[in-house]
């Protein structure tokens, strides 16, 4: 039997009935880690503009994308099989290829790596815009979230939040992969607070629900138009004593291009992550000690295998 479809509740970011919105949003990241956000502010025309530059950029020769490859602030391009390697699947990488874009906030602002402006002279421009748009709307769920922790809702509102746009391209298939795989992106939780997500349509993406089921039990994510796909990360299932989960996903080939646009979130380098008062009783009690978001961030980025 195949992939059975994963029933995601749908939150109205302009819903007038907060509370209902809130109760969706801690239902859904209980049960599944993932739901999606229909009018989020993001316009079609924006959107559009996204995939016409992504497609621009990785339809050149793999030469010319080499020259922004990413450095040790990862940003700029990545190639396929870089990264996710699994050590249970004979070290094959993910097969997609993506360039990160980090925050303008950040400390490394000064480190972004941009496509000659002769050769994509509105790149720069279409990702900058998406970028605020893209970081505007998670201010939005992330005011939900608060909510439906019983906490004030600009709680999770970094002052210097570290985020990276990562604009996406799976090729449909495995050609020229040394393992032969049907995974565009192999399975992986998210490590950060918060993940937005938007999609081409062309389907791939499945999440499993438990983390250590034996065989897992995979579901398929549908797009639904018009929305995106919200999912928390390690470091928000750490936050709330692991109330809320971070999520197992994957992205399979389906034979045909797939193009997508994720936008990850994380706190501010210096926040606490202290178990939240309402995640925490005497049937269960603070799982995990203390650790700063740039510590828990160092932790991981040590690893051989990560995911943003």
């Amino acid at each position: 039997m195949g992939p059975v479809s994963a029933n995601l509740p749908v939150i109205d970011l302009a819903s007038p009935d907060i509370a209902a919105a809130t109760k969706s949003v801690r239902q859904g990241l209980m049960d599944y880690g993932f739901l999606y956000v229909i009018n989020h502010g993001i316009d079609e025309a924006t959107l559009k503009s996204v995939y016409a530059e992504s497609k621009k950029f990785f339809e050149q020769p793999m030469e010319e994308k080499m020259k922004y490859e990413k450095h040790s602030t990862h940003r700029g391009y990545i190639p396929p099989e870089t990264e996710g390697f699994e050590a249970d699947s004979g070290g094959k990488g993910d097969l997609l290829e993506c360039f990160h874009i980090g925050s303008s906030e950040s400390k490394a602002r000064a480190v972004n790596v941009w496509p000659s402006a002769e050769c994509l002279p509105s790149w720069k421009e279409t990702m900058e815009s998406y970028y605020d748009c893209a970081m505007a709307t998670s201010k939005k769920i992330l005011s939900l979230i608060a909510l439906s922790l019983d906490l004030d809702a600009e709680f999770f509102q970094p002052d210097r939040p570290e985020t990276i746009l990562r604009i996406i391209h799976y090729s449909g298939h495995a050609r020229g992969s040394k393992y032969g795989s049907d995974k565009g992106a192999n399975p992986h939780t998210d490590v950060g607070m918060l993940t937005l997500l938007s999609t081409d349509g062309t389907p791939g993406l499945q999440i499993c629900r438990d983390k250590d089921a034996r065989p897992q039990l995979w579901e398929d994510v549908h797009h639904i138009e018009g929305a995106l796909v919200v999912n928390i990360g390690d470091l928000l299932e750490r936050w709330t004593n692991n109330v809320y989960r971070s999520t197992l996903h994957r992205v399979l080939l389906v034979g045909k291009e797939r193009y997508s646009v994720a936008f990850f979130v994380w706190p501010s380098p210096d926040t606490m992550i202290t178990c939240i008062e309402s995640c925490r009783n005497e049937a269960n009690p603070p799982r995990y000690a203390p650790i700063r978001t740039d510590e828990f961030l160092e932790q991981i980025l040590a690893s051989a295998i990560y995911k943003y």
